[in-house]
This record gives C-alpha cells, structure tokens and sequence, in this order.
C-alpha cells in the first residue's frame, strides 16, 4: 500500500522502508508508553507485526511510524503511533491512522483496538470509540525485563 498526499508525503505498508534506528530511537526516549525498550525488542515487535511508515517522498527520511499486531483477518490493536516532533501539527499522524484503518479495513478486518493516554480527541475523529462493552475485557499485563514498570 502507498498512498500520496499533494504535499509529497507518503504513507507505506513496506517493511524494507522503516528506518529501525529512528523508530528505536523515537520510542525508546521520547514516547510515553516504551521508554528504555531495547533495540532488540523494537526490532523483534516490528518483524511480527504489520508496519507503516510516513515519509518525505519516495526518497526522503521516515517522519512517522505505526505498526499493527493482528490476524491479518479479523482483528488488529494499533499501537506505537509516532510522528517526529519537527513535523507534528500538519496532520500527519490524523492521515497516518487514516491510511492504517482503510487499508485493514480494506483487507477485511472488522475490529481494531488502540490504547492511548491523551489523544482520545485524534482517534474518536477517526472513528475510534470507547469500548463498548469494557467488562467483557481482560488484561494480563507485566512488565517486559527491560522496561521499567508502568
């Protein structure tokens, strides 16, 4: 999947385009939910999972980045949405999400779930909603080795 934006900005599904280096180092220092994750387990998540990356034209740097754990048939959990700071609030990361959502919807999955603490306001103008119905949901969640807790 590639999909363009009159701006030159592309959205890719391809893995051999994701810069490892700066999506370890975008998550591993500056997002709030895999700080001190190890090189090795950001490459390991990306290997097992669907990926997208934004990037400046077809030969520009990576400037956002998004993987989907999933079946590839029925369900997916988005997580690690990221976008460099020195492009935010030119709606990439909106079109980012956008372009993930379609393209699985696209491919036939009908549910998908994400996590977030303060961009509740981004994901519901995509059409993201609370769960429906929470308790029917559970969690085992602990902490992986090289990651502090939390």
């Amino acid at each position: 999947m590639l999909r363009e934006r009159t701006d030159g900005y592309q959205v890719c599904d391809d893995p051999t385009r994701v810069d490892l280096d700066r999506v370890h180092t975008w998550l591993s220092t500056d997002a709030y939910w895999a700080l001190g994750r190890s090189r090795q387990v950001v490459a390991t998540a990306l290997a097992n999972s669907s990926v997208f990356g934004v990037y400046q034209g077809t030969d520009g740097p990576q400037v956002g980045f998004a993987r989907v754990v999933t079946d590839l048939s029925t369900f997916g959990w988005l997580c690690d949405v990221y976008i460099d700071r020195s492009v935010r609030g030119h709606g990439l990361g909106s079109w980012l999400v956008g372009c993930v959502r379609d393209e699985l919807t696209r491919r036939g999955i009908r549910r998908l779930l994400l996590a977030t603490e303060d961009a509740h306001g981004v994901y519901a103008r995509l059409g993201f909603t609370p769960l429906a119905d929470p308790q029917r949901w559970m969690e085992l969640a602990r902490p992986a080795p090289d990651q502090p807790p939390g």
